[in-house]
């Protein structure tokens, strides 16, 4: 237990009203960080914070941010620096699906999904940087997925995203170990989330239909996830930078729209 406490850490999750995001955020409070939670819902994160605060007894506190503007994401740094002085953790968790076959993407749906997807990831890291510089235990997180790793049928933009996540990843675990960050990355599979949830529901599947498909025979939960960025953030991968874990209940097939979803003309 030691070797993940977290006391005396600052962290900021983005995405951290709801799911993977709030889990995430809860874990790491029970360890001892004081956390910042972003999203563009203000309500929701305002809640959370206010449940951790109440359930741990740390510090949590709510910042209404869109990841996807520059000035918001410096907001949001500021605002962690004013409040606490000082930033060691930085979970990028925001993002988002949206599953359409490429023929009918607009090319600001396209845009939008990269944008949310890995933009925002290089935004957040870029603006927290000089604070991480300053912190004994800087360590960055973001959120990827078994659809940047493998693909998925009906996500171009979101897979491309999510790969672009990890080799950014990468590239800065590179540029900045020499000055003691780290960065690393976790490719999430089918995890029953909120917004999952209602993901699996379009399109005919639910928590047990997702479960039968991978090897252990079950989805994920936000808090599988959240162990692992704790991993990521605490003493025991202090030599881990630059990598890429899966998450996701073991190797699967491609998955994604089905065939009549993806031609919907043929199937006429």
């Amino acid at each position: 237990m030691e070797m993940l406490d977290l006391t005396g850490r600052v962290a900021i999750i983005t995405g951290g009203g709801t799911g993977i995001g709030a889990t995430t955020a809860r874990l790491f409070a029970e360890h001892g960080a004081d956390v910042v939670l972003s999203g563009r819902k203000v309500e929701r994160l305002q809640s959370t914070a206010e449940e951790i605060t109440a359930q741990t007894g740390r510090r949590a506190i709510a910042v209404q941010t869109d990841v996807r503007e520059d000035d918001q994401v410096q907001h949001m740094i500021d605002r962690t620096i004013n409040e606490f002085g000082q930033l060691d953790i930085l979970i990028n968790n925001a993002g988002g699906a949206y599953m359409f076959p490429t023929k009918d993407t607009p090319p600001d749906r396209f845009r939008n999904a990269i944008e949310l997807n890995l933009t925002s990831a290089y935004l957040c890291a870029h603006a927290a940087l000089p604070h991480l510089l300053k912190s004994q235990h800087a360590s960055i997180v973001s959120m990827s997925s078994a659809a940047g790793v493998q693909g998925v049928k009906g996500g171009s933009a979101y897979s491309a995203g999510k790969a672009g996540l990890q080799m950014f990843t990468r590239v800065i675990a590179a540029e900045w170990g020499p000055k003691g960050v780290r960065a690393n990355a976790i490719a999430v599979g089918g995890v029953a989330s909120e917004g999952a949830l209602r993901s699996w529901e379009r399109f005919g599947m639910d928590a047990d239909s997702m479960g039968a498909e991978v090897p252990l025979r079950r989805v994920g939960y936000p808090i599988d996830i959240a162990n692992g960025a704790l991993f990521f953030c605490s003493e025991m991968s202090s030599w881990i930078t630059g990598q890429t874990l899966s998450i996701d209940g073991g190797p699967r097939g491609l998955g994604g729209l089905t065939d009549d979803a993806l031609w919907p003309e043929d199937s006429e």
